[in-house]
């Protein structure tokens, strides 16, 4: 027989059942009993509060206790860390099997000692750390915040802006690449329409674990000279921009912000056009999610795919639209404001960059306006090497949150 080494090593067989009885007060403010995935199904509850909660979840509507959720999370984790402690053996020591299994609600147990399985308390508030937080609403990070794979789900804003005016037009798109420099002016209008498409949906869910999710993402934004009679109102430049993206689920604090998100995908984007108008690139974009409250910070830093010297259309790009960017969203009575800014990262003269403003305010039900404004480069990938000034005006159906 060995020796015990210390007594905070013997094994304890009735540790966990104690330790989860002690802690269900304290996990009970972040436990939500699992509602049916659609209303038909909240029709059979009965409890008044119950049925609300369901067709709250029905319909994507969540009670943001997030604060709740973190803290019930970070006694979990307290917990966890006490049971590994006490369950620590002397090596080669079997375990009692008492304790490998917590014993079901009631006390009951089947034949031959087997117990009901039951989910992990602890694991659970762990895994709901973060539910109902802004991020937490767009990349379903909370364990039953999760809601299954190929549902489309909003991703960048959608909106129509029949005004779109800049203060410089760009009648001249050039590159580095001779093959990609228009041989004369073309007739633009400072007045335009703008419109963006923008969806994502869950291909692959929880891929490692309860954490780890696989989205697919499409994004397409228009500018239309529809005011242009006489050239007869073409679109002047469409920006086609699928994504992949593997997402996880953080709980960590910096600086009164909580960090939620952690992402790393590959973008494509291009303008669909032959030479002398075509540019596209390719990225690998990573992605960190913070926020607090009402608001959210999203920073994105990318590298670069490089292409072969014959199909490389705009060699220069990083230097004016930029290495990555950041957007800072804030939401308050029915009101979206957000900044986003992305800088090339270099000095001197490709010291580049460009910041957006957007602000979406309620009209009626689902319909909201939308303001937007720009200065910089890039604002589409024709102008990535063109400074201008774009203000828009007009509605949207789908904001950040």
């Amino acid at each position: 027989m060995q020796p015990v080494r210390n007594s905070r090593q013997v094994r304890r067989p009735f540790s966990r059942p104690l330790l989860l009885i002690a802690a269900a007060p304290l996990l009970a403010q972040a436990q939500v009993p699992a509602t049916p995935a659609t209303p038909e199904a909240c029709v059979s509850i009965n409890v008044d509060a119950d049925r609300l909660a369901c067709y709250d979840a029905a319909f994507g509507r969540q009670a943001r206790d997030t604060r709740g959720a973190d803290i019930a999370a970070k006694e979990a984790k307290a917990i966890q860390k006490n049971l590994e402690l006490a369950e620590e053996v002397v090596p080669g020591a079997a375990p009692p099997a008492a304790a490998e299994q917590p014993a079901r609600a009631g006390g009951e147990s089947r034949a031959g000692n087997e117990m009901f399985p039951m989910e992990d308390p602890l694991h659970s508030a762990i895994a709901n750390a973060g539910k109902g937080s802004l991020l937490d609403s767009r990349w379903e990070l909370a364990s039953d915040s999760k809601l299954g794979i190929f549902n489309f789900r909003a991703y960048k804003p959608v909106y129509l802006l029949p005004a779109f005016w800049t203060n410089d037009v760009n009648e001249a798109p050039h590159s580095p690449n001779p093959n990609n420099t228009v041989p004369g002016p073309l007739p633009v209008d400072a007045l335009e329409a703008k419109f963006q498409l923008s969806f994502k949906t869950k291909a692959w869910e929880n891929i490692f674990g309860d954490n780890g999710d696989l989205w697919l993402a499409y994004t397409q934004s228009s500018r239309w000279q529809v005011y242009s009679a006489d050239t007869s109102r073409p679109f002047r430049e469409t920006n086609y921009e699928p994504e992949v993206m593997l997402t996880f689920r953080n709980n960590y604090q910096i600086g009164g912000w909580t960090g939620r998100l952690a992402g790393i995908g590959i973008n494509h984007q291009s303008n669909g056009r032959a030479d002398p108008l075509s540019r596209s690139w390719n990225r690998v974009i990573g992605t960190i999610g913070l926020d607090r409250e009402n608001w959210a910070l999203t920073i994105r830093p990318w590298w670069r795919v490089p292409e072969s010297a014959g199909d490389d259309n705009n060699s220069d790009i990083e230097d004016f639209v930029g290495r990555g960017d950041a957007t800072l969203v804030y939401v308050h009575g029915g009101h979206q404001f957000s900044v986003m800014g992305r800088h090339s990262l270099r000095g001197g003269d490709r010291s580049h960059g460009a910041l957006q403003l957007d602000w979406g305010f309620p009209i009626s039900n689902s319909l909201r306006g939308h303001v937007q404004v720009f200065d910089g480069y890039g604002e589409s990938l024709i102008d990535y090497n063109h400074r201008a000034t774009y203000i828009g005006l007009g509605i949207s159906l789908l904001e950040w949150y």
